[in-house]
């Protein structure tokens, strides 16, 4: 009888949850800085509500939860809630700047519609990656 010997092989690095752009990061520091008090994180997430269904909610966060998904991105630290990471996988948050608004915008692939405003979206979670 031959004895099974266990490797353990380094993992590879997961691809990030969600980017940033230069804008946004840039953003998210200023706001992070203008803060009341010293922040962890930018907690980023998805809420039921508005006309088409879901929308994107921004939040400081104290602390970081057990189940977060923590992305570093361009000196930023973001946390996603763990009931939107699939809602979320792939996005690329910008912040733009017109003649009549600044926001935050999300590019996210799993997003199917929006409203007219913009405000709110219906996004099909993305499925969970098969195991290696």
């Amino acid at each position: 009888m031959t004895e099974l010997q266990t490797t353990i092989r380094p993992r590879r690095p997961r691809p990030k949850a969600v980017s940033l752009t230069d804008a946004a990061a840039e953003r998210v520091r200023d706001i992070m800085a203008k803060a009341e008090k010293p922040y962890v994180a930018l907690r980023v997430g998805v809420k039921n509500g508005g006309c088409a269904g879901q929308e994107y909610t921004f939040a400081y966060a104290e602390t970081i939860e057990p189940l977060d998904e923590v992305v570093e991105d361009k000196g930023v630290t973001i946390l996603i809630d763990p009931k939107a990471i699939l809602f979320l996988i792939g996005s690329e948050i910008d912040y733009e700047t017109t003649k009549l608004s600044s926001k935050f915008v999300f590019r996210n692939p799993n997003q199917t519609d929006a409203c007219g405003c913009g405000e709110s979206v219906t996004i099909i979670p993305a499925k969970a990656l098969e195991a290696d």
